[in-house]
């Protein structure tokens, strides 16, 4: 059984449809670089001491992890 969609979720929703198909476009891309700077963001809390240079080598590494190599 799915649980009761919260009152926000079917606000979003509804605002979603208004939206044109370029501006949904752009909100998934918006929410795409907001969910990878959470990631690296966290990343970095968990190796504060990393130099820049290994911080963006360990993003990149951590990042291929995620990606769908489906398509």
């Amino acid at each position: 059984m799915d649980p009761k969609p919260r009152p926000n979720h079917k606000l979003y929703i509804r605002m979603l449809r208004r939206m044109t198909p370029g501006q949904r476009l752009a909100k998934a891309f918006d929410l795409s670089e907001f969910t990878r700077r959470l990631f690296a963001d966290g990343l970095r809390k968990r190796f504060p001491d990393l130099s820049e240079d290994d911080f963006q080598e360990l993003l990149r590494t951590r990042l291929e992890k995620c990606h769908n190599r489906n398509y």
